[in-house]
């Protein structure tokens, strides 16, 4: 398969003037700026999951920094017919010592959509394999109903966990430690909610050994706090640094940046789902509709034009992202060419309220989180505030992570901040996950919290994810996101730019797709 290589800007590297100590070399401390949510690496598609689950577990295709696929427990995979993968495994063992054989990669594939109360399910990455044959104990083929190009894709997204576990492995066995067996660098060793993950080094691993004999991974969610620990040394990396504190880190000589432009987009969904009153959006006196105004294309556009994309980059992110009118950054596969943001026109968006019947605006509720995306609160204060000057009365509430997911999960809000990092690096992954038609069978819209729903665009995914042709891939891939924009399916804010910093005499590989890998964090020599 052939992938453009995805614009990641440019590697900050500052200088590194002294090496880690010894002890430091036994022992480290990194610290990130989103909890944790489960150690089941099957049951939430969250970063802060998949970012802690990638020391402990393997996926069979893994990616680069730029998020190009690469041999991972899978050291090759070829179609031998149009409808069939065949993969040669890795000699490799889980962290019991029982060896990685065919049938964990078929036990793993089962037990996907088997996760109970999952709040983003994985199963969209396991639903177009319609059968699976063991050949040999390091050889599997994975056959479609349809031409499928994007299987290795899929497979970089999944981590494979032994077969012993038995039937119905439970997640809470997972967090206890019980179920945490993987093949990775790092073997787990306890879990406190919100507060620390340890993990001590596998000695037996198969590939580059870890520089580190145990590493704590500790959440600090709150900014200041997260930035104090580093510049005391209580930590010697973390991740999220908040953008008030790049300028001031940068110029300390103690301490290294890294960054690149992000693979995750910000955005506003909207509830699309309910044809009747939506529960936080109401006419300008707080009268209850009879009807959804956001299911109508025209108030979705206002809301759309009436932010300042470009204002909130520059006032809230401090730079640390790029505006967007779509789902992935310049330089991507299947980015869209000259899809830019729309020039703010509050004149027009209260043209097009007007248009909608409602010319006296609305009031509506935007809620967000406070401490899971880069500067989250400050972003749905800032549209707040611009949606205002079109005569929408607009109260911002923010809540925790913790809190705030389940209610998005429940579809509990009209219009909310949410973020997505699409670790594909190419669009037929937000499509499916976030604009698709919810279909729980298909694994198709599993975090469309909106419930935004268009048959055409289901169809023209169809088409695009069964395209062999990498070419006519993507153009159909760029039709069906300009399709899902010029819709409003969603409303993209912008791309956030990741930046980790660490203390001098570190190195770090800094990831497009956002994840903090302990793993990747070694001494300067």
């Amino acid at each position: 398969m052939r992938f453009k290589g995805v614009a990641i800007g440019s590697l900050l590297m500052a200088a590194v003037p002294v090496a880690a100590s010894n002890a430091l070399a036994q022992n480290v401390t990194v610290a990130v700026g989103a909890a944790v949510g489960s150690i089941d690496p099957h049951y939430y598609t969250l970063t802060p999951n998949t970012s802690l689950d990638a020391n402990v577990f393997e996926r069979l295709v893994e990616t680069d920094a730029q998020a190009r696929p690469m041999p991972g427990l899978a050291t090759s995979w070829k179609l031998v017919d149009d409808r069939t993968w065949e993969l040669k495994l890795r000699d490799a063992s889980f962290h019991d010592g029982t060896p990685f054989t065919a049938e964990d990669v078929a036990y793993t594939i089962a037990r996907v959509p088997t996760v109970v109360n999952s709040p983003g399910s994985f199963a969209i990455y396991t639903r177009p394999i319609t059968g699976v044959e063991i050949v040999d104990a390091h050889t599997i083929r994975l056959s479609t109903a349809n031409v499928y190009p994007l299987l290795p894709t899929d497979l970089a997204q999944l981590f494979i966990i032994p077969h012993k576990l038995g039937a119905n492995p439970t997640t809470e066995d997972f967090n206890s430690g019980k179920n945490a067996i993987g093949t990775g660098p790092y073997r787990f060793v306890s879990y406190k909610p919100g507060d620390r993950i340890e993990l001590e080094r596998n000695d037996g691993y198969w590939g580059t050994k870890p520089a580190w004999q145990h590493i704590t991974y500790r959440m600090i969610t709150n900014d200041a706090a997260r930035t104090a620990a580093m510049l005391s040394g209580d930590v010697a990396m973390i991740d999220q640094v908040p953008t008030a504190d790049i300028a001031r880190l940068r110029a300390d000589k103690g301490v290294s940046l890294w960054e690149t432009v992000s693979l995750r987009i910000i955005y506003l969904a909207l509830d699309q789902g309910r044809d009747g009153p939506t529960p936080f959006v109401t006419g300008p006196n707080g009268e209850i509709l009879a009807k959804n105004p956001l299911k109508d294309l025209r108030v979705r556009q206002a809301l759309s034009i009436a932010i300042n994309r470009p204002a909130i980059v520059q006032r809230v992110m401090e730079g640390a992202a790029i505006p967007s009118a779509q789902f992935l950054p310049p330089g991507s596969f299947s980015y869209v060419p000259g899809l830019v943001p729309p020039p703010t026109d509050i004149a027009k968006a209260k043209a097009l309220l007007a248009a909608a019947g409602f010319p006296n605006g609305l009031k509506i509720t935007l809620h967000g989180s406070n401490d899971r995306y880069l500067n989250d609160a400050k972003i749905v204060q800032a549209i707040g505030q611009m949606w205002t000057r079109i005569g929408v009365q607009t109260a911002v509430e923010t809540q925790p992570w913790s809190s705030y997911a389940g209610h998005a999960t429940k579809l509990e809000y009209s219009v909310f901040l949410q973020g997505w990092s699409i670790s594909s690096g190419e669009a037929s992954n937000p499509l499916r996950a976030l604009v698709a038609t919810f279909d729980a069978a298909k694994g198709r819209g599993t975090v469309n919290r909106g419930r935004y729903s268009n048959p055409a665009l289901d169809s023209l995914i169809d088409k695009a994810v069964s395209t062999a042709d990498d070419g006519a891939r993507e153009a159909l891939l760029i039709q069906a996101t300009r399709m899902a924009m010029d819709d409003v399916a969603i409303i993209p804010l912008h791309n956030q730019k990741n930046t980790w910093a660490t203390r001098a005499g570190f190195t770090y590989v800094p990831r497009a797709d956002e994840e903090t890998r302990a793993y990747d964090l070694r001494p300067a020599n």
